[in-house]
């Protein structure tokens, strides 16, 4: 591959990491703004939201890290490629390769696995609430 394609595949794969994390927030923001809305309580709801949000965070996490070792594998190939090979590319490849930062596969995963705790959380919190302000109704009508 030229260095060419090789930036170009970094950038591919840098796009296809925002699609995933962008994926990811609407699901959350979809998930949070349903869970809001719902007045009355209900167990099997919860638990399945849960359940269904846990498959989709799990396969999205995937899909991250895949991503990102495709782009940091790809940032390697760019850093080893042979400037000699290419006319030109030496002007190019000082002021780019400093900028070329990608997250770890660590730090993504953490941030992941903090959103999902916190979704969970915030669900079940939700879950809790409503039947607390259920049982308050109840209590004040007898």
């Amino acid at each position: 591959m030229t260095y060419s394609e090789l930036i170009q595949l970094y950038f591919e794969r840098t796009n296809a990491l925002q699609n995933y994390w962008t994926l990811y927030v609407v699901v959350v923001g979809g998930l949070l703004a349903f869970s809001s809305m719902r007045r009355v309580p209900a167990l099997l709801t919860t638990l399945a939201v849960t359940l269904l949000f846990s498959l989709f965070a799990y396969e999205n996490l995937d899909a991250i890290e895949t991503s990102s070792v495709q782009r940091l594998g790809t940032l390697a190939l760019i850093q080893q490629a042979d400037a000699a090979a290419a006319p030109g590319i030496a002007p190019v490849r000082q002021k780019l390769e400093p900028l070329l930062t990608p997250a770890s596969v660590s730090a993504s995963r953490r941030t992941h696995l903090i959103g999902d705790v916190l979704v969970v959380f915030a669900i079940w919190a939700m879950e809790f609430a409503r039947r607390r302000r259920t049982a308050a109704r109840q209590a004040s009508t007898h």
